[in-house]
């Protein structure tokens, strides 16, 4: 996996992860959501690289 996606993968999926807390503890639904669609997009990324990956081979 490149190391700069797989970087940028985890720093999506630790947003997002962030974002949903924030939100779930502010009782905010809209920002839970996006938290989850942000951690949702970092998953997908890491995914997709290592994907990559496994053709590399």
């Amino acid at each position: 996996m490149s190391g700069e996606q797989k970087a940028k993968a985890k720093m999506e999926q630790a947003k997002g992860k962030t974002k949903e807390a924030a939100g779930r503890a502010v009782g905010n639904e809209r920002m839970t959501a996006e938290g989850r669609a942000e951690k949702a997009k970092g998953d997908a990324r890491q995914a997709k690289e290592k994907t990559k990956d496994v053709f590399k081979d």
